[in-house]
């Protein structure tokens, strides 16, 4: 729209559309483009998110400049705040260069995108290769 300021998707909603809209696979993982959604997961690198009370998933995430990388894992409520910080810790030990690394690589490597919409907007997913929706591994 011209003129208006439209709110971009936060990635909370990314994430609850995506996995919904697949039922709730064992696991996925993907990158989204940083600049398409409001990151309302920052700082945040392994911790649970409930999609519903269906399902709990162990997300791991990293910025990986210009993207943002997650990984999903289908699991039971756990209390992951020990690894959180360990790997907060060790990106910022690292000065943030492997996830730097970890982008450019996601831009060269993906060869697989869905587009879904939420909210209204699309938002463009990023995957290596296609995934079996149903697989376990």
């Amino acid at each position: 729209m011209v003129g208006r300021w439209v709110r971009k998707p936060a990635v909370s909603q990314v994430l609850t559309h995506y996995l919904t809209l697949h039922n709730y696979p064992p696991w996925t993982a993907f990158y989204l483009r940083a600049s398409q959604v409001e990151d309302d997961h920052k700082r945040r690198s392994h911790y649970n998110f409930p999609v519903s009370e269906i399902a709990n998933y162990h997300v791991l995430r990293t910025k990986a400049f210009p993207l943002i990388k997650f990984h999903c894992s289908k699991r039971p409520y756990q209390d992951l705040r020990t690894e959180d910080r360990f790997f907060g810790l060790l990106k910022v030990s690292n000065l943030g260069i492997p996830c730097l690394v970890y982008g450019v690589a996601g831009l060269l490597w993906a060869r697989h995108r869905e587009l879904i919409n939420v909210r209204g907007q699309q938002v463009e997913l990023l995957f290596w290769y296609p995934e079996d929706k149903g697989s376990p591994h």
